[in-house]
């Protein structure tokens, strides 16, 4: 990963709404299809958990240039943000409720596997927790994997997403503060093209309903702010062979600080 953006995005709900959310969907299915086989070959044939697996798996099938972070409240916006991507600048996204929303299924097959006593017809609570820490350990392990290997973070902050408690702004989303606290930790990796002089005005070696809520800080300084206006700015200044995050950088330096993107 290379930088990270806080996008705050309103979208209308329109026909080309309807026509972007089915081009992101298409590519939401793909993905999800993908990280469904990827993580499926870390539960051996006796049903447990291979920890080695999920270290070394990256899934190599999957390749993306943004990693899309929303609340599950925002689906049908993030991939419409997926599609206006592909369809204006050829980029890639990858929604991250592709792994965190498999995470119901992949409970219930474990959990039914090894934490249900059929004599009595109910779960173990203490078998239970013991299931449920490793399968989220598994799938944010899975999301810092795609973090670390797609180039730029999408942030939709949203009402749904982020919430004021006093002057503090926090999450009550364990998969969004687990994402964006690895964005700010992860090493940041420069692309390739970016360590040769292409564009000599850029330059980008100076860059980096009734339930228990449980809030977050959340710590979006490392982001980029970005809004509607600055998604058609991009659009309306590519160059022309300029590849299009090169674009997005160009228009929006990175601060001049430490461990910033």
């Amino acid at each position: 990963m290379y930088r990270g953006f806080n996008l705050q995005l309103e979208i209308n709900k329109d026909d080309l709404f309807k026509r972007l959310k089915q081009v992101g969907q298409e590519f939401y299915n793909d993905n999800y299809k993908q990280v469904r086989l990827s993580l499926n070959t870390f539960i051996t044939n006796n049903n447990s958990l291979d920890g080695s697996a999920i270290q070394n798996s990256w899934f190599p099938q999957i390749e993306s240039d943004i990693f899309i972070s929303h609340s599950h409240c925002d689906l049908d916006t993030a991939l419409v943000l997926s599609g206006w991507l592909w369809e204006n600048l050829e980029l890639k996204s990858f929604v991250d409720s592709c792994i965190w929303g498999y995470s119901s299924d992949l409970q219930k097959e474990i959990d039914n596997e090894h934490c249900f006593i059929k004599s009595r017809g109910v779960y173990s609570y203490e078998l239970r927790n013991h299931s449920t820490s490793h399968v989220h350990m598994m799938l944010s392990t899975a999301l810092s994997m795609m973090i670390d290997k797609t180039e730029c973070l999408f942030f939709l902050n949203t009402p749904n997403a982020l919430k004021a408690y006093g002057s503090t702004d926090k999450t009550e989303s364990p998969w969004i503060y687990s994402e964006i606290a690895t964005s700010q930790i992860i090493e940041k990796k420069v692309p390739l093209r970016l360590l040769t002089e292409t564009f000599s005005n850029f330059d980008g070696r100076d860059e980096i309903k009734k339930r228990l809520a449980i809030t977050h800080d959340l710590d979006l300084s490392h982001l980029t702010k970005l809004e509607f206006e600055d998604l058609t700015l991009w659009q309306k200044n590519k160059i022309h062979r300029e590849h299009s995050l090169d674009t997005l950088y160009r228009l929006n330096p990175a601060k001049k600080k430490a461990n910033n993107f």
